[in-house]
């Protein structure tokens, strides 16, 4: 007669335990690695964000720094006094921007059938930073403008602007300021300030120039 069986199984118990370790062991793996993705996904779009800042901040200061003096012409107009157009409205009732002349637009050889100087526009539309420029420094009318996007989510765009003495709203009147500065609200960022020299002069210079004449 054979002898009892010494080889022994698992109790339903025990696999019941080992089933219920496994989904817990599996759940907590999936909930992590779910939580890496969103996390560099997160990264991802903040290093994005950046980046965009970064470029957008070099096409300002590329621009601001190369402001000249030379009066602003919006859509065929007369000529404006002022070398700066700043109001909410610089080309519809509905947005926020900020119109001038810079120099320095690469024409080597004036090859190409357009000047060295070209009129900008920094424009706030549907919560998109817009640089508008011409083809031709005075535009005429009908005339549509190249758009590039610079900056995206921004709820708000305010610029400033300093006379040599003091921070203002308010353009000077008779010249270019010493420097501008642009105040964005980001969706992503909050409140972000950026200042950039501009070669103008200023108020107490103009005001010795006046007192010496």
């Amino acid at each position: 007669m054979p002898g009892p069986s010494l080889q022994k199984g698992f109790t339903l118990l025990e696999v019941l335990i080992a089933v219920a370790l496994f989904a817990m062991i599996s759940l907590a793996a999936s909930g992590m690695l779910v939580a890496m993705i969103d996390s560099n996904e997160r990264g991802k779009v903040a290093s994005d964000k950046l980046n965009e800042l970064q470029i957008a901040f070099l096409v300002m200061e590329r621009d601001f720094t190369q402001m000249t003096r030379r009066s602003v012409r919006l859509e065929g107009d007369e000529p404006l006094k002022e070398f700066i157009f700043s109001n909410e409205s610089s080309y519809s009732s509905d947005t926020q921007g900020l119109a001038f002349v810079r120099q320095g637009w690469r024409n080597p050889g004036l090859l190409l059938p357009r000047s060295d100087v070209q009129a900008v526009t920094y424009q706030l539309e549907d919560d998109t930073l817009n640089r508008l420029h011409f083809i031709f420094v005075d535009a005429v009318v009908g005339e549509e403008p190249k758009v590039r996007p610079l900056i995206t989510g921004v709820k708000q765009v305010d610029f400033e602007f300093h006379n040599g003495l003091k921070w203002s709203n308010e353009l000077p009147k008779e010249d270019l300021p010493l420097a501008i500065a642009i105040e964005l609200d980001l969706e992503e960022f909050g409140l972000i300030r950026r200042q950039f020299l501009v070669p103008g002069i200023s108020q107490l210079d103009l005001a010795q120039d006046s007192q010496n004449d």
